[in-house]
C-alpha cells in the first residue's frame, strides 16, 4: 500500500512522473488491515449498517473509502495549510495523471458542472464574478446547448449559474442552436447510446463554431481510461465524481479541462466568498483524500480486480441458479457502471415481486441492499462487496426465494 506519509511528501516536492505509478494488486488494497475504533458511532445512532449489492448508489453514501485515503486524510486533520496552496499542488499532481491542463478539486461531480460554466462565462473577471447568477442584461451569455436525449436532472447544475438549456436532437439542430448567447454545449456521456451526435462529432461542432465543450462522467469510471479520454479527445472541462468506483470522499469531484476555464471556476470557490460557489466548499481532508483515492486507483491491477468482481457475480449466479424457475444473466454496461452486473429473474412458480425480495433482504441479519426491484426480478453488482461478502448475497437470496417456491 502506498505510504501516506510519502503521498503527502510528495505534494510539496517534484512534480509526479507519468506512468511512474506500479500496479497496486487488488486483493492486498481490500485486504489490508482496517483499525477499528472500539466505539460504533452507527449503533450508538440507531442507524442501519448494510451490504452493498447495489452500487455506487448517493443515496447508500456512495462506496467505501480505501485504508490508503482514510489514513491520509486523517494525517492532513492534523495540520493547517492553506486552502489554494493545496488546491494548486494537488490540482497539478492530477492534472499529469488525467492529461488534462489544470485540475481542481470540488464538491462533487454536480459543483463541478456549476463551476465549470461559470469559469466559462467569467473568467477571473471579479466584477462579473459578483454578478452570477443574475446575468439577465449583462451581456454575459447565458445558453448551454444539449442533445435531447441528454436533458436529465443534474443539468440543473447549470441553471445554478443563470443559464439556460437549450435541447437539439440533430447536427443540423445544434448547429442552428448555436448564436451569440451560446456558452457551452455539453454531453453526457452514460446517455451516449440515446443521442444521435456522439462524442467525435459533437466537439467538432462547438470546435468549428468556437464554442466550449464538456462532458459530464460523474460514474463512468471503471475503465481507468476514461480519466483522460475525454481530455485527450478535446472536451474543454470534465466532470467526474470522487466518491463512486475511485473511492474517495463521497463529497468530492473533479474539475478537468482547459487551464483558463480552471482558473476560472476557482474565482469562484472558496476561500473566496460572496460567489456563486461560496457553499461548495471544499476542505483539506477532502482535497488529499481524493488526490490519494486518484493516484490509488490508477495504480490498481484493473484486470485482476475485474476477475475479482466476475468471480464474486459468478458466486451468486451458481447459488441462484440452482433454484428451479429462477433465471440468471450477466452483463456488463458500456457506458456507466463498467461493472459486472446479475439480473436473477424468476417464474411464476416462486411467489415473491423484486419490491419484497429487497425489503426481505434489507431486514434480515446482516442487512443487505440490492438494485432495480421489478415485478419478478432484481439485479446484483459485486463492486462494493467486500472479499467473502458475496457468499453471505448468494446465500439469503436462494433462501428468500426457495422459501417463496410453491
Amino acid at each position: 500500500m502506498i505510504n501516506r506519509r510519502e503521498i503527502l511528501k510528495q505534494l510539496t516536492i517534484l512534480p509526479l512522473a507519468g506512468g511512474a505509478l506500479s500496479v497496486i494488486p487488488f486483493a492486498s488494497v481490500l485486504a489490508s488491515p482496517v483499525k477499528k475504533s472500539t466505539r460504533n458511532i452507527f449503533e450508538e445512532l440507531g442507524v442501519r449498517t448494510f451490504i452493498n449489492a447495489a452500487g455506487t448508489y448517493t443515496f447508500m453514501t456512495g462506496s467505501l473509502m480505501r485504508d490508503a485515503v482514510t489514513e491520509a486524510i486523517m494525517d492532513s486533520a492534523h495540520d493547517f495549510c492553506l486552502l489554494d496552496d493545496l488546491q494548486d499542488k494537488v490540482g497539478e499532481k492530477i492534472a499529469a495523471m488525467v492529461h488534462a491542463e489544470a485540475t481542481v478539486v470540488t464538491s462533487g461531480a454536480f459543483s463541478a458542472l456549476t463551476l465549470g460554466l461559470a469559469g466559462i462565462l467569467t473568467g477571473t473577471d471579479p466584477a462579473k464574478v459578483a454578478v452570477l447568477p443574475q446575468i439577465e442584461g449583462t451581456g454575459l451569455k447565458s445558453e448551454v446547448i444539449v442533445q435531447k436525449m441528454h436533458a436529465i436532472g443534474y443539468n440543473h447544475a447549470f441553471l445554478n449559474t443563470g443559464c439556460k438549456i437549450i435541447a437539439v436532437e440533430t447536427a443540423e439542430e445544434a448547429q442552428n442552436a448555436i448564436n451569440s448567447k451560446t456558452a457551452l454545449m455539453h454531453f453526457l456521456n452514460i446517455e451516449a447510446d440515446k443521442g444521435q451526435i456522439q462524442h467525435e462529432e459533437w466537439v467538432a461542432i462547438a470546435k468549428k463554431n468556437g464554442i466550449p465543450v464538456s462532458i459530464d462522467i460523474a460514474a463512468d469510471v471503471p475503465p481507468v481510461s476514461n480519466l483522460w479520454r475525454f481530455n485527450d479527445m478535446g472536451f474543454d472541462f470534465v466532470a467526474l465524481s470522487g466518491g463512486k468506483a475511485i473511492r474517495g470522499p463521497q463529497s468530492s469531484g473533479l474539475l478537468m479541462g482547459k487551464k483558463d476555464i480552471i482558473a476560472g471556476a476557482r474565482a469562484h470557490m472558496p476561500p473566496r466568498g460572496e460567489t456563486l460557489g461560496r457553499g461548495m466548499k471544499v476542505n483539506k481532508e477532502e482535497i488529499i483524500g481524493l488526490y490519494v483515492a486518484l493516484e490509488t486507483f490508477i495504480a490498481l491491477d484493473h484486470e485482476k480486480e475485474a476477475r475479482q468482481w466476475a468471480q464474486q457475480i459468478n458466486v451468486i449466479s451458481d447459488s441462484v441458479a440452482a433454484v428451479p424457475a429462477v433465471n440468471v444473466k450477466t452483463i456488463t454496461p458500456q457506458l456507466g457502471n463498467v461493472t459486472p452486473t446479475l439480473t436473477i429473474s424468476w417464474g411464476e412458480q416462486i411467489k415473491l415481486s423484486g419490491d419484497l425480495l429487497q425489503e426481505n433482504l434489507r431486514k434480515g441479519n446482516p442487512s443487505i441492499e440490492i438494485a432495480a426491484p421489478l415485478k419478478s426480478s432484481i439485479n446484483v453488482t459485486a463492486w462494493m462487496l467486500k472479499p467473502g461478502q458475496e457468499k453471505i448475497v448468494a446465500k439469503r437470496i436462494k433462501e428468500e426465494l426457495e422459501k417463496a417456491s410453491v
